[in-house]
């Protein structure tokens, strides 16, 4: 049976108090926080971290000694853990603002590594080791329509050419302001099931052709 070296820690918090003049609250904390005199600082014992893991080395008594093992994730302190996942998820985060910005769909590979990366956070959460293999990614979904302000600003002049009763009102008089507020009412109450409806039963149409053709002997 090997043997392994393992480092362990816990994080002691130390507090002191101690009264700080000052015009603001933001500069007394400011002023507390670049007060290096802890002459007064106390442990606090009660609020100690939980212990984690900071080293790993084969064989007995070897700390330090060589070179040292990959600790497994979940033995990380975790708020380490959940530092380093944060850069990950705003990386991600960033990639879909693009596509959502440049309104186009996610790639299938970006779906992956967000189903991937949601299942790691969740074990974070439950300071459980990290999934085996990425999970499967979710379905696609494909965007049947969408209602762009910008479509709506050139429909508003066609609009008021065809309609006496906004005669006098000219295209400039509808701001950016109405044109958002008036979508937002459109894409919330306007019941589009039926169109989805008819648009998935003819997918699943052409998906049944698709594959009866495909199937057919050559």
């Amino acid at each position: 049976m090997p043997d392994f070296t393992i480092e362990t820690t816990y994080h002691l918090p130390v507090f002191r108090h101690r009264t700080y003049a000052a015009a603001t609250l933001e500069a007394a904390c400011r002023a507390a926080v670049e007060d290096d005199n802890w002459d007064l600082a106390e442990k606090d014992y009660d609020s100690s971290g939980e212990v984690h893991i900071t080293g790993v080395w084969e064989g007995a008594h070897s700390a330090y000694t060589g070179p040292s093992v990959q600790v497994p994730s979940q033995f990380d302190e975790a708020v380490q853990r959940r530092a380093r996942h944060f850069e990950i998820l705003l990386g991600l985060l960033k990639i879909f603002f693009e596509d959502a910005h440049a309104a186009r769909p996610p790639s299938l590979d970006w779906l992956a590594r967000s189903a991937w990366e949601i299942a790691r956070g969740e074990a974070i959460l439950g300071n459980a080791p990290n999934p085996d293999k990425p999970v499967e990614p979710p379905k696609a979904n494909h965007i049947l329509a969408r209602l762009q302000e910008e479509q709506v600003r050139n429909a508003i002049a066609a609009a008021l050419e065809v309609d006496d009763n906004f005669r006098a009102l000219s295209p400039t008089a509808v701001t950016d302001d109405d044109i958002h507020t008036a979508c937002l009412t459109i894409a919330t109450a306007m019941d589009v099931s039926d169109v989805v409806g008819n648009a998935e039963f003819q997918a699943a149409l052409a998906a049944i052709r698709a594959a009866h053709q495909r199937l057919q002997p050559d």
